[in-house]
């Protein structure tokens, strides 16, 4: 249950274009990132009659969390590319021990126009499904080149943040 509204609370929702991206524990952001997809769950809906009841009655099934896309320009950083390679059999034509680095918890902060973290989401048991090192070049165009990561995950959580920061 949140906590109670009183008058100086912010009625204005938070901008979307103030976040964080955190792989595992490191307190130092992955390097610019322009795009997080949303973070979207959905539940089975199991349809069941009770004996002598005409109402279809309805109860929680599974529940599943759908991939959340990271995009941001290509850089030298190596970050995407580094965890997508973890579930990569080859390394230079030989077998690899990458497969131990293959899940990551996820940590997406939502910051205020001050830069203070107002939301802060903890994703588990995240892991590379799809990544893309380049889009599609054309020397007619003027866009940036943006590399992008698909990231399956086993659920995600607000981790409250104790105090909201005033602005």
């Amino acid at each position: 249950m949140g906590r109670p509204f009183s008058i100086s609370d912010r009625q204005n929702p938070w901008p979307s274009y103030r976040f964080q991206v955190f792989f595992d524990t490191s307190t130092t952001p992955v390097a610019l990132v322009s795009k997080v997809g949303g973070l979207k769950r959905s539940s089975d809906v199991i349809e069941y009659k009770e004996g002598g009841n005409p109402i279809i009655r309805k109860g929680l099934g599974r529940t599943k969390y759908e991939p959340i896309t990271l995009e941001r320009g290509v850089t030298f950083d190596t970050d995407f590319e580094d965890w997508a390679n973890s579930s990569q059999v080859l390394d230079k034509g030989a077998p690899s021990n990458s497969l131990k680095n293959l899940r990551k918890e996820m940590r997406i902060e939502l910051l205020n126009e001050a830069g203070q973290t107002v939301h802060r989401y903890i994703v588990h048991r995240c892991w590379v499904s799809e990544f893309q090192a380049l889009p599609d070049l054309d020397a007619g165009s003027n866009a940036v080149a943006i590399e992008h990561i698909k990231v399956e995950n086993e659920g995600w959580e607000n981790d409250n943040v104790t105090e909201t920061p005033e602005l």
